[in-house]
């Protein structure tokens, strides 16, 4: 099983301080969230 690439899908450098972690992360979380993307069609 090919192992992911966690800082590559918050686009953050491995180095990264751990807030820039946090907001990476809460960045994602808003984006992809169904009560704040109702209109892309998330919940379908």
């Amino acid at each position: 099983m090919e192992q992911k690439d966690y800082y590559k899908i918050l686009e953050i450098e491995k180095n990264a301080a751990n807030q820039q972690i946090k907001n990476a992360y809460r960045r994602l979380a808003f984006k992809y969230h169904p009560d704040r993307n109702i209109s892309r069609g998330f919940l379908r």
